[in-house]
């Protein structure tokens, strides 16, 4: 094992460090802690793809969660919800761009028939 003072390697039966005199076991139990991954940003960013809307709300709750996991997730997140808003927006217009064109020629048509 190596010290994480001085980058030393020591005996890992050790409690103190032989070069710079740092304890070990506190060292140990710093280390030891696993990290927790962010699931909520994790799916927010593939629901950003899938469902835009669940994406969205997910990936804002993994990025608020993300500051109580010391950001973990944080980027994942962001992600999440700049795809899901650029997808809502596309989304959106596309509809425009369909709507407005199949009502002005439905209320053509209908122009068309009462002239008849």
């Amino acid at each position: 094992m190596f010290c994480k003072n001085c980058g030393s390697q020591i005996d890992d039966n050790a409690s103190v460090c032989i070069h710079c005199g740092a304890s070990v076991r506190e060292m140990q139990t710093t280390q030891q802690q696993p990290a927790q991954s962010n699931t909520l940003a994790i799916v927010g960013f593939v629901f950003a793809f899938l469902m835009p809307l669940v994406g969205l709300i997910c990936s804002i709750i993994g990025l608020k969660k993300s500051k109580e996991l010391n950001d973990n997730g944080k980027g994942l997140a962001i992600a999440g919800i700049i795809i899901s808003v650029i997808e809502i927006l596309i989304v959106i217009i596309a509809i425009i761009a369909i709507v407005v064109p199949l009502m002005a020629a439905l209320s053509e048509a209908g122009a068309f028939a009462f002239a008849l």
